[in-house]
């Protein structure tokens, strides 16, 4: 049979059924969810209230038009707030999303040369390349080789040394000039504002 005891692809995503179960597990217990019983309670106004049935406790909550959840499940007592449960998940959902919001995801984008560009089509690269930078994301300068320009290397480090000094002001190098075959890389990253 083959593919015997490998793992196939289809076995590489998590199965919808398990995905769902898995959130609910990470999910805090709330109201009859909690089966341990003594519990340690924290009012809805942040105090102690000390060590109780759960039973208690819960009772405790709906006489509160609010809920028991459970927010430290591995402490011996487990320790329960009681809280309106469906304000805490919509405030942790907007906090989430805010910070998703926030975040930037560095992206590498590629410009890619020949030694012996011309003057307008360095200008137009570079200016592509200024405009990656101020939008926080990295630049890999490539300069490629073709036929006999092999035996010229130089030309093509004359070229990144040109590119270097012009973006001096807005980017740092992260990963210096390498020759690789046909290619000169170089990996460019945004100056961090201070």
């Amino acid at each position: 049979m083959p593919g015997h005891g490998v793992r196939g692809e289809w076995q590489k995503e998590e199965h919808p059924i398990v995905k769902k179960m898995t959130e609910k597990a990470r999910e805090p217990r709330v109201n009859d969810r909690i089966k341990i019983s003594p519990v340690r309670v924290v009012g809805a106004d942040g105090e102690q209230v000390g060590l109780m049935e759960t039973r208690q406790a819960l009772d405790m909550a709906r006489d509160a038009g609010l809920d028991l959840v459970e927010v430290a499940p591995n402490a011996r007592p487990p320790v329960c707030r009681i809280m309106d449960y469906g304000k805490y998940k919509y405030e942790q959902s907007r906090k989430i999303r805010k910070a998703r919001k926030q975040q930037h995801v560095v992206h590498v984008k590629e410009v890619k040369m020949r030694p012996r560009i011309d003057d307008h089509d360095y200008e137009f690269k570079m200016a592509n390349a200024r405009r990656f930078l101020e939008a926080r994301d990295k630049v890999k300068f490539t300069v490629q080789f073709r036929g006999r320009e092999m035996a010229h290397k130089e030309f093509g480090m004359k070229l990144i040394e040109r590119l270097l000094a012009d973006i001096d002001d807005i980017a740092v190098v992260e990963n210096p000039p390498r020759s690789e075959g046909r290619f000169i890389t170089l990996v460019v990253a945004p100056k961090t504002k201070k």
